[in-house]
């Protein structure tokens, strides 16, 4: 029989005896925080009080914890039905849900794929890829376009375009599918470089008769490296992909939703991708949940050939709980002035990083709509990092050589500024660490 109540110990040594963590070693070898509940932008944590979470739940819970309004959708959702099976039914949460992504989404994008997670959106998002031309009698565009440096989740096809060398996935390599790959893009949201984007339209155009599309994280690259670049480079990609019959799938996953100061990457450079793929922020952090748009060009691709049905069926596919909270969060964000609160976010980490970059160590301190980014020159002590971080009032997950944050857009300007301390103080740690 289970214990009736679980003490902090005890939740820590079968936490350590029996659950595998994310990214990590089995049994784990840092021991975990235990939150015991959550609300606002603070967690509380066992033995540590309340933190900030300067991470928004790896970037999802954008309104925060235990909102009154999510909180009601999801119990009026319950006492109607939690769950039913999407094939062969229906109901108005996925129905609503699915017609508010097209109208809010670029123009053009008219038929929604609900599924279980960002990642597999962007396995659902691939097989729409190579389904549409083998259905069109061109099996051999089977093989996918991307640039360096970027993530686009763990399943397979994600990871068959993640960057081979610097992401997570270079174990798998002579494993996975061969994909095509571009030079990294140049930095910078403000940076364009022509040279570089022709290099794009020449690899589009020497691929294209084996491309069955090219995928790219519009603006901003996240877990690959927290990198931003021009919104230019998408405009010219879907030049070349016009001009060579080349798909396009902007994977907005961490994006969406108003991310980076517009409601999504693609509008930046005002461009409609043939596929999307949203997630995260899209339930505000409630329930997990993705969606794939796609064209009226793809879906009647897909119908014309020979199995004229997209091959893919999550049994939680179009779950009436997630989507009522996602329709709720949806309501929540464009009822409200999100565009000015992710600006004032955008100036607080602006003016609580910039002295990040005078720290030894650092390599490159960057911002842009509600994330800022401390870059550092090597790789950072993740555990020395978070316990600076978490002395500091502030939860922050750091990876690779970046201390990172994407505060919830309810973060107040004091929060802010504590959050904008809380990464220096990660960094210094992080350095000092290395000695």
């Amino acid at each position: 029989m289970p214990d009736p109540v679980l003490d902090v110990q005890r939740i820590l040594d079968l936490d350590r005896a029996h659950v595998w963590h994310p990214y990590g070693p089995m049994p784990g070898q840092q021991e975990p925080l235990v939150v015991e509940s959550a609300a606002g932008v603070r967690l509380k944590v066992a033995g540590a009080g309340e933190l900030i979470d300067g991470m928004s739940s790896w970037w999802s819970a954008v309104h925060g914890y235990n909102h009154p309004v999510l909180n009601e959708a999801v119990r009026g959702q319950l006492d109607r039905m939690s769950h039913v099976m999407f094939g062969g039914l229906t109901h108005e949460p996925a129905v609503r849900l699915a017609k508010r992504l097209v109208d809010i989404t670029p123009e053009g994008l008219e038929h929604v794929f609900l599924a279980d997670s960002g990642s597999v959106s962007v396995e659902v998002a691939v097989k729409m890829c190579l389904q549409h031309w083998r259905s069109l009698g061109r099996p051999e565009k089977r093989r996918m376009l991307t640039w360096r440096g970027g993530y686009h989740g763990d399943t397979w096809q994600p990871m068959a375009v993640c960057d081979p060398q610097g992401g997570m996935h270079h174990l798998w390599q002579g494993v996975l599918p061969q994909q095509v790959f571009a030079d990294l893009p140049p930095a910078g949201f403000d940076a364009y470089d022509e040279t570089y984007a022709q290099h794009l339209r020449d690899l589009v155009g020497r691929h294209a008769h084996e491309l069955a599309g090219v995928i790219v994280e519009p603006v901003v690259q996240g877990a690959g490296g927290m990198r931003f670049h021009s919104p230019r480079y998408l405009r010219a990609l879907r030049e070349a992909c016009d001009a060579h019959d080349v798909l396009l799938v902007f994977d907005e996953i961490a994006t969406g939703f108003g991310r980076t100061g517009a409601l999504f990457a693609a509008d930046h450079a005002a461009v409609t991708p043939d596929v999307m793929c949203l997630g995260k922020s899209l339930t505000g952090g409630y329930l997990t949940m993705a969606a794939t748009l796609c064209t009226a060009r793809v879906a009647e691709g897909i119908a014309r050939g020979e199995v004229p049905v997209l091959a893919h069926g999550p049994t939680f596919m179009g779950n009436p709980l997630a989507a009522a909270v996602a329709n709720a969060s949806i309501d929540l964000l464009l009822g409200q002035d999100w565009q000015t609160e992710v600006k004032r976010i955008e100036s607080g980490l602006r003016a609580g990083l910039a002295p990040a970059a005078e720290l030894p160590g650092v390599r490159d301190v960057r911002v842009l709509g509600a994330l800022g980014v401390v870059q550092l020159d090597h790789q950072a002590d993740v555990e020395a990092a978070t316990r600076a971080a978490v002395r500091a009032g502030v939860w922050l997950r750091p990876f690779r050589d970046l201390i990172y944050t994407m505060p919830p857009y309810i973060t107040s300007d004091d929060d802010v500024a504590r959050v904008g301390q809380a990464v220096r103080a990660a960094a210094r740690a992080s350095t000092e660490a290395q000695k």
